[in-house]
């Protein structure tokens, strides 16, 4: 990645220790705010960071753009876990027939 502001909150949030307080991370690296790939990308990769379960409620926490804060965090965690948890799949809403859907190791 180029040097530029969203690699500087990446260098930045590598050096966060998770102890510190999550709104006070979402403060100092942003949390989508502004809408734009350096206000979330370092916020959503210093959540990630951590154990599924872990790193959403820490992302939801940060307020913000929770969506896509959560949307990214939830990509990441789940590639990085190899799957959704079970039990998420099994409590999640019914997905219509015709939809095609699987999970690596589901």
């Amino acid at each position: 990645m180029p040097e530029c502001e969203t690699y500087r909150g990446i260098e930045q949030a590598a050096n966060i220790p998770f102890a510190t307080d999550t709104e006070q991370v979402a403060m100092l690296l942003g949390s989508g705010m502004r809408v734009s790939a350096q206000d979330t990308v370092p916020f959503a990769l210093w959540c990630a960071a951590q154990d599924y379960l872990a790193a959403l409620w820490t992302t939801a926490i940060g307020l913000g753009d929770m969506n896509m804060n959560c949307a990214i965090v939830g990509g990441i965690v789940a590639l990085s876990a190899g799957s959704v948890p079970t039990a998420w799949i099994e409590a999640r809403e019914p997905l219509p027939d015709d939809f095609n859907f699987s999970v690596p190791g589901g």
